[in-house]
């Protein structure tokens, strides 16, 4: 049933997948990572790009600052890491048999899903304020 709607609404179907998974995966974004520290990571890698642009002159500083913004850096891509590995393997069989509903059916189905994806992720993050 299902993959007959597939089938006969391919590109409406393709942009309400993208948008189902791309919930999915920001629920589990939202609820699996602290949030606040998040935030607070964010917060701290603005700032440094402002003093970055203000001591162009001095290179201590300058290294300092970096240093600071890398171990940021490192710490956001470690809270990030932790929700990846709970929706990776999920992902990858969905994809795989989307792309064999839609290879016969919709040659560009990738184009319609990145696009979707990309677009409702801005959105959902938004509207969830997920960091």
């Amino acid at each position: 049933m299902i993959k007959e709607w597939m089938i006969l609404n391919p590109k409406l179907s393709i942009v309400v997948i993208s948008f189902l998974i791309t919930l999915a995966m920001t629920l589990v974004t939202k609820y699996y990572t602290n949030q606040n520290r998040m935030r607070e990571l964010k917060d701290i890698q603005k700032a440094c790009n402002i003093k970055l642009k203000n001591v162009e002159e001095n290179p201590e500083k300058i290294k300092g600052v970096q240093k600071e913004l890398m171990e940021c850096s490192l710490e956001l891509m470690k809270h990030s890491m932790r929700p990846m590995l709970f929706t990776f393997l999920p992902l990858i069989l969905l994809i795989w048999w989307i792309k064999d509903v839609y290879t016969d059916v919709l040659a560009s189905w990738i184009w319609w899903y990145i696009g979707a994806g990309i677009i409702s992720s801005i959105i959902l993050r938004k509207v969830l304020k997920v960091v």
